[in-house]
């Protein structure tokens, strides 16, 4: 059964920290790509954060440098240490997981991948909500 399920959101002021965990089912966590999108009001979901089975990570230019993606795997956890937090990084944080590949247009991409596609991620966690404020 998919389960995945967002914790850790809060109200920070700007420069602060927050940590958010995923917690995910076996199954769910076996998925090859683990990531973390973010969408605010009016705004597309953007995926900010990506893992794979082998550890292999990378983020956003909006994110990078201040936020950290790490899994524990004893506990099929997930988490985003989010440091330096400024006021546009206001939004609703959710976890995802995904497949290896996919097609498209008779081609074969990489789910973990920048950019994150969140259309081919097949799973999602309710989303929890980040506000950071002057």
């Amino acid at each position: 059964q998919v389960h995945l399920m967002e914790s850790g959101g809060g109200s920070v002021k700007s420069g602060g920290s927050l940590l958010l965990a995923c917690e995910a089912s076996e199954y769910t966590y076996r998925r090859h790509c683990m990531a973390w999108f973010r969408q605010a009001p009016g705004k597309e979901r953007e995926g900010i954060a990506f893992i794979d089975r082998e550890g292999a990570l990378d983020y956003a230019d909006s994110v990078k440098g201040r936020f950290t993606i790490s899994q524990d795997n004893t506990k099929n956890m997930l988490f985003l240490q989010m440091n330096n937090l400024k006021v546009e990084d206001t939004a609703m944080y959710y976890c995802a997981a995904g497949g290896g590949r996919y097609s498209s247009g008779g081609r074969l991409y990489t789910t973990c991948a920048l950019p994150l596609d969140a259309e081919v991620f097949g799973s999602w966690g309710p989303g929890t909500q980040v506000t950071v404020s002057v």
